[in-house]
């Protein structure tokens, strides 16, 4: 113990005492030699401290450096570390799972430069050189390169095993520094991709497989729009063969059809938002047109960098055509292919507005055949048909170019003589127009002697709106045959006297109201094919105290567009969600119907008044009750009233269009308000059996019905043919006269526990 102390060497060294109980502690010992004057030992100091502390604080120290260690070898990536000139020092176990090779093979032997790719070392160092602007050598300075200069890297590489096959990884590096910030060594960590590879080759060949296979043209450009690629579903749209279309751009499919500003709002669009959605006109190889759908969508790099577009296309031409032929039913007779009442609204309005601008004026022609109907008794429907085909087209003939002639039904037409100066100005077609229907008509060998009456209002003069200036027309056209036929009448100030009536009777009504003399009666609505009771249609009636019960024709038109009408309108809402609670009190469960007219519903508070109703009647449902649209052609603002509608929708209110097919509703109102069901007018479904042209109107009709997804029902349903012809063409709802007449709400009850469909209907 005491060798090296007596030796002059100090001496320092462990050892594990015994205490007086004989418990062990370790200790470290220091011995010194103790020396006189003559340096002769004399004896020695030993100095012993305990080490218990110590030792513990090594075994904890092994215990954490073993459980790190066993995390380091057992961890997924690969973890090298390297002195400061590459040389591998540690190698964990998972770069020997990933590579192959054991530490052995490795450390003190090699960098991680030597079991990387050779040429993506290479490409890196380029890459690197041409970033910094230095000169990078290829090699281990080459993967540690921006970590030595306390830069955070991470890159793509590919290692090479032991066995020679290769495998991506993700690579990060850091740099490890002694106390003063001395590089004395490196760390790479890596992550092997080729799970990920294997991803983004499958992504890969399923974008493949969608490019080649998809049912859309797919057309691939650079940021410039000049085409690189494209499908085979682009080329059979285009007729242009694949590289006929390589490096070229998309004017060359250009039909001139869209105007430079188009094309400018579209990549406005496209480069704002990176996609634009839309239709375009464009043309084949051979030059014909065709109408395409398209999405085009920018392709961004990392640094949010357009580097491409693709683009989507599908050829809708076909749509489009069914579109135009479902716009002609809308707009067109069927028997003339004069606009009907629908388009002569749209051009009525227009003109009305073109007038204004110019101050001008414009006079409305209501012309009806004088003795028609005798004709078409006496010879037939076909007879008669073909008379209206060859007036309208004299009538055509002796209008000027810009006038518009409209077939309202039957042997009703409206022409629009627009550009006037003065009334005087109209005479000169006027007199042509009764000239044309005054001449001898041959059909089938038979001679027709005809006639017709005219009656004209003349705008601004007459300042009322369109459908008004139509109606005007029309009372002139009877004054006209009762002046003897084969004439025209001019609209004038008589209408005056007429308005006096109107506000005696108004009086009369308001009167009433403040009486409560006003009922509801109620028709059922029934599905023919199921017998099921689907609502009834609550319809009003004034049961006056001398004339008894007086139907709405005789009242409501004297209101129409007055305040009052609102206040009758709001009545019967209010008095309908009264009968449906009264119904439901005895297990009646029957939605209800209302009709409300356009200038009810384009009240700015529509829908608060409505909210109120079904409030004070909380303990009804809102979906029994059913809003129908009268008069859609007086819908002047279709945004406002959409929104209305839909505001209503929401309270869980249903909306339907009624007597469809007699306004001049505008296939847009069809489309965009939200009507989940269409009657068909009772006019069209009564006739239907006998006149061809009624009945190509309730065909018609259902047929929009199906393509814009809307439900059908039929007015006018009075015998078992009319049901039975309707469920022929697939309108199963209806309601009329053969299945039940309006009654009193009492009435109901009864008439529910009786109803029996026909068997006719059961088929």
């Amino acid at each position: 113990m005491v060798y090296k102390a007596s030796r002059g060497i100090e001496d320092i060294y462990e050892l594990t005492y015994i205490r007086k109980d004989g418990s062990r502690f370790p200790a470290v010992v220091s011995i010194t030699a103790l020396r006189d004057e003559r340096n002769t030992i004399i004896g020695y100091l030993l100095i012993g401290t305990d080490n218990t502390a110590r030792k513990n604080t090594e075994k904890a120290l092994a215990r954490a450096n073993a459980l790190q260690n066993a995390i380091f070898n057992s961890a997924d990536f690969s973890s090298i570390a390297t002195d400061a000139n590459g040389v591998i020092q540690i190698f964990n176990t998972g770069a020997e799972r990933m590579l192959g090779y054991s530490a052995i093979d490795v450390i003190n032997k090699i960098t991680p430069a030597d079991i990387s790719d050779t040429k993506q070392v290479i490409a890196r160092a380029e890459a690197l050189s041409l970033e910094l602007g230095t000169a990078i050598t290829a090699g281990f300075e080459t993967l540690v390169y921006k970590a030595s200069r306390c830069i955070d890297d991470k890159y793509e590489l590919n290692f090479v095993c032991k066995d020679g096959t290769h495998f991506p990884a993700t690579v990060s590096v850091s740099a490890l520094r002694d106390e003063r910030e001395a590089i004395i060594g490196y760390l790479l960590i890596a992550t092997n991709n080729t799970a990920l590879e294997q991803a983004a080759k499958i992504r890969l060949q399923l974008a493949a497989s969608v490019f080649t296979h998809a049912a859309e043209g797919i057309a691939i450009t650079d940021e410039q729009g000049t085409i690189i690629d494209v499908n085979d579903t682009f080329i059979d749209i285009t007729s242009y063969a694949k590289d006929e279309c390589l490096g070229q751009g998309w004017s060359m499919f250009s039909s001139d059809k869209q105007s430079a500003a188009f094309y400018a709002d579209m990549w406005e669009i496209l480069q704002a938002k990176g996609l634009w959605i839309g239709e375009a006109w464009n043309r084949r190889k051979n030059g014909e047109l065709y109408a395409e759908m398209k999405t085009i969508s920018a392709v961004r790099d990392a640094h949010g960098v357009t580097t491409n577009y693709v683009v989507l296309c599908s050829d809708i031409t076909q749509m489009k055509e069914h579109q135009d032929q479902l716009e002609h039913i809308a707009n067109f007779d069927v028997l003339t292919g004069l606009p009907n009442r629908s388009l002569l609204a749209d051009r009525l309005r227009q003109a009305m507005v073109q007038c204004q601008r110019r101050h001008e004026s414009l006079a409305v022609v209501f012309l009806d055949i004088d003795n028609f109907k005798a004709i078409n008794d006496k010879h037939g429907h076909s007879v008669g048909d073909e008379l209206l085909i060859i007036v309208s087209q004299r009538l055509k003939e002796a209008l000027r170019g810009g006038d518009t002639l409209a077939r309202l039904g039957g042997d009703e037409f409206i022409a629009v003589l627009a550009n006037l100066v003065n009334a005087e100005d109209c005479q000169p077609v006027l007199k042509r127009l009764l000239l044309a229907t005054s001449e001898l008509i041959v059909v089938d060998d038979i001679v027709l002697n005809i006639s017709a009456s005219i009656g004209v209002t003349l705008y601004p003069q007459d300042g009322a709106d369109a459908d008004q200036l139509i109606r005007h027309a029309d009372q002139a056209m009877y004054l006209a045959k009762e002046a003897g036929k084969n004439c025209y009448h001019l609209f004038d100030t008589a209408h005056d006297d007429a308005i006096k009536i109107q506000r005696e009777s108004i009086g009369d009504i308001r009167s009433g109201l403040d009486r409560r003399e006003f009922v509801l009666h109620y028709q059922p609505k029934v599905n023919m094919h199921t017998g099921e009771v689907i609502g009834v249609e609550a319809l009003i009636r004034w049961q006056h105290p001398t004339r008894g019960l007086i139907a709405p024709i005789h009242f409501l038109p004297i209101i129409e567009d007055h305040a009052i009408s609102l206040e009758i309108g709001e009545w019967i809402i209010d008095e309908a969600l009264r009968q449906l609670s009264e119904w439901q009190n005895i297990s009646i469960i029957l939605p209800i119907s209302v009709n409300i007219s356009a200038h009810q519903l384009q009240q700015s508070d529509f829908v608060s008044r409505l909210e109120m109703l079904l409030t004070a009647h909380a303990d009804v449902s809102p979906h029994h009750l059913e809003l129908e649209v009268l008069e859609t052609s007086s819908l002047t603002d279709i945004n406002h009233v959409t929104a209305t509608m839909n505001a209503c929708c929401k309270l869980g209110v249903h909306f339907a269009l009624d007597d469809f097919g007699t306004g001049y509703s505008s296939l847009t109102y069809l489309r965009r308000l939200p009507a989940s069901l269409i009657k068909i007018d009772q006019s069209f479904v009564r006739d239907m059996l006998d006149d061809p042209e009624d009945l190509a109107i309730v065909e018609g009709v259902i047929s929009l019905a199906k393509a814009f997804h809307r439900k059908v029902i039929a007015e006018g349903v009075e015998t078992i043919e009319h049901g039975t012809t309707l469920l022929q063409l697939g309108c199963q709802l209806a309601q009329g006269y053969g299945i039940a007449r309006p009654m009193p709400a009492s009435d109901i009850p009864q008439w529910l526990d009786n109803w029996q469909p026909d068997d006719a209907w059961n088929v």
